[in-house]
């Protein structure tokens, strides 16, 4: 543990970072109402913007969330086949994913959450907001909220990548080498009053230990049509079919031999009315689709094999009007999740939901925002939600914030009716909830922004499997809270500025650090499967390197220690070379060949190397 933890105290003063406190004050968080930029929040957000993107070492868009601090990836499979994502603690059901505002989560089970059809070279940026969103978001953004905002092109582009790689082992059974390969394209059409975008990906291997090949095919689109100076329309569409083995995934190690297949889609199209400049107008409407088959022995699928198919419709009107001092947002959402399932059975409920927000500004140094969201469910009745925030710049570079906002997670059918020999839904569930409160000073300069936070949430009806002892099945219940205290900090720094270095050398420099001490109340010592994993110790850190221009040099590094687990580190680096419209990069994962796990007994990937090419014409 010490020399991991040397090694990324060591390194975590360098991360990435797109430049200091004017690309930040510059990045526009994309709500579904009220637009500001990032330097005005007074929550605690990160954001990973294109240019971080770009650096990363990744494959899966999953896969750029281990990156971003206070946020929990934890992967089962090779490449993001099959993750999920908690944030601040939180399980993985508790936290809301977002494409350009609309919700893509399931109400089968938060496994599927990830199960995002979009290739990485569709992203603008990534917002993660951490804490109880319902007053933003609305429910099931118990512990924060994932936006990932997709680009609009600005010009005529088409893009291209193939990737290949291994960990240089051999699969005993087989004799064959451990690989996985993967292939990226993206047109785009930027016409004078009308965009499109056009991508796929296809990724697939033969996995890094027994049955856990993968292959996943993505297809994302988007436009924007501006009829007039008054009207625009805004569609999207994406789908993925990801299929993977999953050897241990849920029921080690019996299910040594399971394997799934995941089809998700989703689409949505909206109407933007701005009549003048103040006042804004937006009907939506959304439609999401999953089907998950599972089969627990491939080679006899009769034993036990399940098959979930899963309906959302949503129906929305956000509004916003801007005043001379201020901005309010209004909206209203109506979402239907339907399910049919060998398991689960078919099931239906609705979900009506009103927001009420308003951000004031006193003056340049003062501002403060309220609002409230009200939830009708068909099985749970009418709550209201409130929140509010505040951020005060008491001299030129530096500000006080605090915000306190309140959350629910509905059950999902998962939690309510799943019948297996390990694992047994609750009908009886009801929601859980949280209240949450924040505070903290940021200081913003030319050079170097830094921001420290306290935090507190309580979770309460919290929603865990558990079980008497380790012959009993797991049952989810209500009857846990679990109160959690947490400070997060992060440095942006810019180095090549400070050195006074010319523009054709770039070297940007970031460290985040969480530390998170829940404590748990409960009647009796039952056994928990999901509030004892959360990470105690968390720091995220990298630095971002631009070389004559040309040569990229880039490196991460992640410390994690889990409540009730080892700690470990893990190092991650990516050269890149640019010659005219081709990238040519190496990738290396893992460097320090790490033995860790993140959910169960899964043993994850050790060191993995990847050689592509990637092509642009905007290069």
């Amino acid at each position: 543990m010490q020399k991991h933890l040397i090694i990324g105290l060591g390194l975590l003063g360098c991360s990435l970072s797109s430049s200091a406190q004017q690309a930040l004050d510059s990045i526009i968080i994309r709500e579904n109402r009220i637009q500001a930029g990032f330097g005005k929040q007074n929550r605690n957000m990160q954001v990973l913007d294109r240019k971080q993107i770009a650096t990363l070492p990744v494959k899966s868009t999953g896969e750029l969330l281990a990156y971003i601090a206070g946020a929990d990836f934890r992967q089962r499979g090779p490449n993001g086949a099959q993750a999920d994502i908690s944030i601040d603690g939180s399980t993985f059901d508790q936290v809301l994913v977002l494409v350009n505002g609309v919700k893509i989560s399931d109400p089968q089970t938060g496994h599927h959450t990830l199960n995002l059809p979009i290739p990485i070279s569709s992203i603008e940026q990534i917002e993660v907001l951490r804490g109880p969103a319902a007053m933003v978001y609305g429910v099931n953004a118990l512990a924060g909220a994932i936006n990932i905002v997709t680009r609009m092109p600005q010009q005529n582009e088409v893009s291209a990548q193939v990737y290949a790689g291994s960990n240089m082992q051999t699969d005993t059974a087989s004799g064959d080498t451990y690989y996985g390969w993967g292939a990226q394209a993206s047109a785009s059409f930027a016409g004078k009053k009308q965009g499109h975008i056009l991508s796929v990906a296809h990724d697939e291997g033969n996995g890094y230990r027994y049955n856990t090949a993968f292959k996943t095919t993505r297809l994302f689109y988007q436009n924007k049509i501006e009829l007039n100076s008054k009207n625009s329309i805004e569609a999207m569409g994406g789908y993925i079919h990801n299929e993977f083995g999953a050897n241990g995934f849920y029921a080690a190690p019996v299910d040594a031999n399971a394997t799934e297949t995941v089809q998700t889609a989703l689409g949505s199209i909206a109407y933007t009315l701005k009549p003048n400049s103040k006042l804004m107008i937006r009907p939506r409407v959304s439609y999401r689709y999953n089907n998950d088959d599972y089969i627990f022995i491939r080679q006899n699928p009769a034993f036990y094999h399940n098959i979930h198919e899963t309906n959302v419709m949503t129906g929305e009107i956000q509004s916003s009007y801007t005043m001379r001092k201020g901005t309010a947002g209004l909206g209203v959402e109506y979402r239907n999740e339907d399910i049919n399932s060998t398991n689960l059975g078919k099931r239906n409920r609705n979900n009506t939901g009103i927001f009420a927000e308003y951000k004031h500004y006193f003056n340049d140094k003062l501002n403060a925002g309220l609002g409230v969201y009200a939830n009708y469910n068909s099985d749970y009745g009418w709550q209201a939600f409130p929140g509010i925030d505040a951020g005060y710049r008491f001299l030129p570079r530096w500000k006080v914030f605090a915000n306190a906002s309140m959350g629910q997670r509905l059950p999902t059918y998962t939690d309510l009716y799943y019948k297996g020999p390990t694992n047994t839904g609750n009908a009886n569930l009801k929601p859980e909830n949280a209240q949450y409160a924040e505070g903290g000073v940021q200081y913003s300069g030319n050079l170097l922004f830094t921001r420290g936070a306290y935090f507190y949430k309580n979770n309460n009806q919290f929603i865990d499997w558990v079980r008497a002892t380790t012959l009993d099945p797991w049952q989810p219940q209500n009857f846990q809270s679990v109160n959690t205290n947490g400070i997060s900090g992060q440095v942006v720094y810019q180095l090549s500025k400070h050195l006074a270095m010319s523009d054709t050398y770039v070297i940007n420099l970031n460290a985040n650090y969480t530390y998170l001490s829940p404590v748990i109340d409960a009647p009796n010592n039952a056994l928990s499967k999901y509030i004892i994993e959360a990470l105690r110790h968390q720091a995220v850190a990298s630095v971002r390197s631009t070389l004559w221009s040309k040569l990229q040099v880039n490196a991460n590094v992640r410390y994690q220690y889990r409540i009730n687990a080892n700690d470990y580190t893990l190092v991650d680096a990516r050269v890149a070379y640019r010659i005219k419209q081709f990238n040519i990069y190496a990738d290396v994962n893992n460097i320090l060949d790490t033995k860790y796990r993140e959910i169960g007994v899964v043993q994850l990937p050790g060191r993995w190397y990847t050689v592509g090419v990637q092509f642009n014409t905007a290069y």
